[in-house]
């Protein structure tokens, strides 16, 4: 503790009388500082304890006294030494008196106290107070490397370091969720903190930020030597940090940093391995991709799992995904294998597990910032192609699955897409691309101009006779007409295009054209 008025009066050397203001005695003193100085309000900077003989001052008149305290206290001082025995042998009632008004608690100094005595005892105080607080800091720094070291995670760390503050800590991961918090009952102040945590993030590293509260006084510190933050830090406390408090969140800061950093170094050389693994499961190679894999993606090889694609221009919002996806399997306990490649993202996951939960919710919320699912996906947000679950031996199926929902994605302006979709659905929808209406205008060209000559009706004659399966009569009678006026039609339609209506595949053509030229673009 920095000392308070109430330690120089408890000094036995310095023999000080409280006069007034025996209220404030504890307050901190910052310095101790003499002037005689009618107005010394300009060279305070406040806490300091002023000493005076009252040379220059009218100390008898209450009207210039009153004026007198009430700047000083104005002005932050935390006490007034008055000496007696040199300008006045006792204190004017008129100084005393104002004092007591304003609350300014007023020490009367004997003649044979000098004032050097006082300076040389705040003095040592505060020199004592900040080696005490150095020495905590330096044994707040051992115990918090200690834990840092032990091998038990981030809580050991932030449990010794809510003890030292005598408040609350939490680290946040890179995607801004709650990781860890000291005690137990601190997650759940924490996770109402996500959204300054969101704010800090989006600010270059180092970054700090004060949130104040009815409950406490929080302090935000970003973890992370790069441009982007790897996670924050949290300490609430009921109180501003004094100084060995503040050493010791500032060693946790770099503890947190150095062990963010390293694990960002151990993802890294992860991300080359799982890339390596991918290739040989992609080359039909799942046993050698078990063995390189070992025990580092827990089991993910043995269990069913997604493909997902992502793919955006902008590599940040991919870092983004990436750091969000492995926060999420990690708090899960579940292993993720992500392989950054150009504009995309390979993402190897869990069916039905974290992961895969967490890339739909993501969709979810880009396409509600969108608001209408006609409104294309910007260039920097991301696309993402989903497989159907697979295993180790029909990752290539899947990965397949995969690029074709992504095109699948692009095509219908989503943000996510499914293979199971595809599966389930109908082959229509995917007629509604550029390519395939050309196609089919191009094929159906030479009809749509014989019809327009008021020739015939061999566009509707055509769509009613494949849609009744080649039947005539069913056809003729859906058209109104005699079956032999609908015979003379189809070989109309075979003499304009040179195809023959006996080839299935033919058939097949002009249905899909058919269907194209119907269906309305999205």
């Amino acid at each position: 503790m920095p000392p308070t008025l109430a330690s120089l009066v408890h000094h036995s050397a310095l023999k000080l009388t409280v006069r007034a203001g025996e209220g404030r005695l504890e307050t901190p003193v910052r310095w101790a500082h003499v002037s005689e100085l009618a107005d010394p309000v300009p060279y305070m900077e406040g806490g300091e304890l002023l000493l005076v003989t009252a040379m220059t001052l009218n100390a008898e008149d209450p009207e210039a006294m009153r004026r007198y305290v009430k700047r000083l206290v104005g002005a932050g001082v935390v006490g007034l030494g008055f000496a007696v025995g040199v300008t006045y042998e006792d204190i004017p009632e008129a100084l005393v008196t104002a004092a007591e008004e304003e609350g300014l608690p007023l020490l009367e100094v004997p003649r044979r106290t000098p004032f050097l005595a006082i300076s040389k005892a705040v003095s040592a105080a505060i020199a004592a107070d900040q080696y005490r607080s150095v020495t905590a800091g330096f044994e707040a720094q051992r115990e918090l490397t200690r834990a840092a070291l032990s091998g038990n995670g981030p809580g050991d760390l932030l449990a010794r370091l809510a003890a030292h503050i005598d408040g609350w800590a939490a680290l946040y991961d890179a995607s801004g969720a709650v990781v860890a918090a000291a005690p137990d009952w601190a997650a759940r102040r924490a996770g109402r903190l996500t959204a300054d945590v969101e704010r800090l993030r989006e600010r270059p590293t180092p970054a700090s930020a004060v949130v104040g509260g009815s409950e406490d006084r929080v302090e935000l510190q970003s973890l992370g030597t790069g441009r982007r933050a790897r996670g924050a830090l949290a300490v609430g406390t009921g109180a501003p940090l004094g100084t060995a408090e503040r050493y010791a969140v500032h060693s946790a800061i770099a503890l947190l940093t150095l062990t963010t950093e390293r694990s960002r170094s151990l993802q890294d050389a992860e991300q080359r391995l799982g890339a390596a693994i991918l290739r040989m499961l992609l080359a039909g190679q799942p046993d050698h991709a078990r063995g390189v894999a070992g025990d580092l993606y827990n089991g993910l090889l043995d269990a069913p799992f997604r493909i997902l694609i992502a793919e955006c221009a902008d590599p940040a919002v991919l870092a983004e995904l990436t750091d969000a996806l492995e926060s999420g399997a990690s708090r899960a306990g579940e292993a993720v294998l992500a392989v950054p490649d150009g504009n995309r993202l390979v993402i190897l996951a869990a069916d039905e597990g974290a992961v895969v939960e967490a890339v739909a919710t993501y969709a979810e919320v880009l396409e509600g910032r969108r608001g209408s699912s006609d409104d294309a996906p910007e260039a920097d947000e991301v696309v993402i192609g989903q497989s159907a679950p697979a295993g180790p031996i029909a990752t290539a199926s899947a990965f397949k699955q995969a690029e074709q929902a992504l095109s699948v994605a692009r095509r219908r302006r989503r943000v996510l897409v499914e293979h199971d979709e595809l599966a389930a659905g109908s082959v229509l929808p995917l007629l509604a691309d550029d390519a395939v209406r050309a196609f089919a205008d191009g094929m159906l060209r030479a009809l749509h101009e014989h019809d327009a000559k008021g020739r015939g009706d061999l566009v509707e004659s055509l769509r009613a006779w494949l849609s009744h399966h080649g039947q005539w009569d069913a056809a003729a009678a859906d058209l109104g007409v005699h079956r032999h006026t609908l015979r003379y039609r189809m070989r109309r339609v075979e003499e304009i295009l040179g195809r023959s209506l006996d080839d299935a595949d033919v058939r097949m053509e002009l249905w899909l054209a058919l269907k194209a030229t119907s269906t309305p673009t999205s």
